[in-house]
């Protein structure tokens, strides 16, 4: 069963510049800190929650508030500095569709590519290749290299190739929509039912009205801290009671 453990979790990384950049009065943020001679941006600080199989969450707060952030901690891509973090379960992340894309390589080359970063077997990629054609409607150019495609082209192989397999954890940052009018009522059909078969679900937004509809629970985060974490709309309330 999938789950998501987080113990006084942190994870702070160093500003850059020699000596660090200098701030002064209010342009000062409230989460830096000094170790020694160095500073350091507290993106997360000493977060605790758990995730159970079966909950939709989403993460709330303003621009800068670690939600991004978070995300990527929870798919593996940074590492916390401090505190515990148990993920059980595959995970797929759906803001780095463009990792390891290469141009002058065929589409169904890439999706050899992004499906061994994904960590599928070539097994598995095989199933999954004419389904992910098909899906992408890109029969005529599959072929032909990554370059030669335009930018709608390009996002429908790698949506098409992205929400192919449903995995236990899906973690997205904003809802996930490619290529035009038609193909868009596809892709919103796909995100729905990736999110219906997906054991746990989280996701970034400001929009209020998708959270909603999609989770039942939120973090509301505030420059790396936890404020508060619940009940999706009891969560939506403590925040504008408290910014309002």
């Amino acid at each position: 069963m999938a789950s998501i453990e987080a113990n006084n979790m942190s994870l702070h990384y160093r500003v850059s510049g020699h000596g660090g950049t200098k701030f002064s009065g209010a342009s000062t943020p409230s989460n830096l800190i000094q170790l020694g001679r160095k500073k350091y941006i507290l993106a997360l600080n000493k977060l605790n929650f758990s995730i159970q199989n079966g909950q939709r969450v989403g993460l709330i707060g303003r621009n800068g508030s670690g939600k991004s952030t978070l995300l990527r901690v929870l798919g593996g891509i940074y590492t916390p500095t401090a505190g515990q973090l148990s993920v059980s379960g595959n995970v797929s992340s759906m803001f780095n569709m463009n990792l390891g894309v290469q141009p002058d390589a065929s589409g169904r080359e890439n999706i050899v590519i992004r499906g061994l970063i994904k960590g599928w077997r070539r097994s598995e990629i095989e199933v999954r290749m004419n389904e992910i054609i098909d899906f992408s409607e890109l029969n005529d150019f599959i072929d032909l290299p990554l370059r030669t495609y335009s930018d709608g082209m390009k996002m429908r192989l790698l949506f098409a190739i992205a929400t192919s397999f449903s995995p236990e954890i899906l973690l997205l940052d904003e809802w996930i929509g490619a290529g035009d009018t038609s193909f868009q009522t596809k892709a919103a059909n796909r995100m729905n039912n990736l999110v219906d078969k997906a054991g746990i679900v989280v996701i970034a937004s400001h929009n209020r009205n998708l959270l909603k509809r999609v989770c039942t629970r939120a973090v509301w985060l505030d420059q790396g801290k936890m404020r508060a974490f619940g009940e999706i709309e009891d969560v939506f309330q403590k925040m504008d009671e408290e910014t309002t």
